[in-house]
């Protein structure tokens, strides 16, 4: 996500980051979740499947201080998000004793994985929006390739274009 977009995203997002548990799927450099710890989330988990890069995550971490509240998974999305799903009751902070503190769902892959694995990632998110607290976030970027009407609730998204990526922001609000 570009410096612009993410700064969008967290104005947009205000204060509501405030006590969540940061989710950010394909973490990168963990630029996501980092920034969530910095405005006030209680815990995050940053995915990434590329060893070099979580160790940068991890050092971006301890530079900043927050090395205590993040959990840096090497992975796959997909398949961390399987295991998630399965016993959701794994996916708590430490720093709570529950699972039940909404979650801010980053998911911003390489926009090829929309077309290229567009089954896995329409299973991916309709499997975490389902299984998220209600009053969780989410936010997913992508590009004018991916059809925001096939995601869980699509009326919900506030879906905003800051070429050349798409933004949609939905909050969960039932169970």
């Amino acid at each position: 996500m570009k410096d612009r977009v993410r700064e969008s995203v967290f104005n947009l997002i205000g204060p509501a980051v405030a006590g969540t548990h940061a989710i950010d799927l394909f973490a990168g450099t963990g630029a996501l979740g980092l920034e969530a710890l910095s405005r006030g989330a209680a815990w995050a988990t940053l995915i990434e499947r590329h060893h070099p890069t979580t160790q940068l995550i991890k050092k971006n971490a301890e530079s900043l201080g927050v090395q205590e509240k993040c959990e840096v998974i090497f992975g796959d999305a997909f398949l961390w998000a399987r295991k998630c799903v399965a016993n959701v009751s794994n996916l708590k902070s430490p720093m709570s004793n529950s699972a039940s503190a909404p979650w801010l769902v980053f998911c911003s892959p390489p926009f090829d994985f929309y077309e290229s694995r567009q089954q896995e990632m329409l299973n991916l998110l309709t499997a975490l929006w389902a299984a998220s607290p209600v009053g969780s976030l989410f936010l997913v970027e992508a590009d004018e390739r991916f059809d925001f009407s096939l995601i869980p609730e699509p009326e919900t998204w506030d879906v905003r274009t800051y070429l050349p990526a798409r933004v949609g922001l939905a909050e969960k609000t039932a169970k």
